[in-house]
């Protein structure tokens, strides 16, 4: 049984690399237009494609995706969203789905990918995490990000989760950053995609479907970085423990 699902894994995984890139391969070009469009109508334009990609992709591939708590974003209010990170398979199965334009924070190296990193790039504030300036620079990005009333989404793990606790321990970026413009924090967990894409599987996919709950947000006013941090810490701790 062990050895069949390990084959079956390894088919589904190329299936799922064929129903994301054929996409790609169309929706490329019309991500064109976002190196044209002034923010925050360029990530606007960026998140609806990604959300008519993503929801083909996700459902060929056997992970369809249900989102719970949209009300809890207010109108014209924005936030610093705040995710926990399993898998290769958050930032698609997240970014794409909150109610509002955003950008997430993501690695340097990725928008060298051919293609790819195009979307990529335009879709993120890029940070080169070996650089001191590089993040110093981000930092700044991603409060101009917040000044045109996109999203910023965040994963404060830093790196997936290879352990078998909730979470991994918050860096301090997306609470300072709460902090200094005054902005609320939206606390979201994912589920499963750990199941989908296991972090010490190489060219391993299962179908499996997802869910991710939006809880109620967190405000950053009257609070330190490190209380602010401490306090959505527990809140997805309890709520992931408690739903998983």
């Amino acid at each position: 049984m062990k050895v069949f699902k390990e084959i079956f894994a390894r088919i589904w995984a190329l299936w799922a690399m064929i129903v994301f890139l054929v996409p790609m391969l169309v929706f490329v070009w019309f991500y064109l237009i976002c190196f044209l469009l002034p923010e925050p109508k360029a990530s606007q334009w960026h998140r609806a494609i990604s959300r008519v990609w993503m929801v083909i992709f996700l459902n060929l591939a056997g992970c369809p995706l249900k989102v719970n708590g949209k009300k809890h974003f207010a109108k014209g209010q924005n936030y610093i969203v705040v995710c926990n990170h399993n898998s290769l398979l958050d930032v698609p199965a997240t970014t794409p789905f909150m109610p509002n334009a955003n950008k997430t924070i993501a690695k340097k190296g990725f928008a060298k990918i051919p293609l790819f990193g195009w979307i990529y790039k335009a879709g993120s504030v890029l940070v080169d995490r070996n650089s001191d300036k590089s993040r110093r620079d981000s930092y700044e990005q991603m409060k101009q990000t917040l000044a045109t009333g996109l999203d910023m989404v965040i994963y404060p793990e830093g790196t997936r989760n290879r352990s078998d606790d909730p979470l991994k321990s918050f860096y301090d970026g997306a609470f300072r950053l709460a902090v200094d413009t005054g902005k609320p924090i939206m606390p979201v967990v994912l589920f499963n995609t750990k199941k989908v894409l296991p972090v010490h599987k190489v060219f391993y996919m299962l179908p499996h479907r997802l869910h991710m709950d939006i809880l109620p947000p967190v405000s950053s006013t009257g609070l330190t970085h490190t209380q602010l941090k401490e306090k959505v810490f527990a809140i997805m701790w309890d709520y992931y423990a408690a739903n998983k």
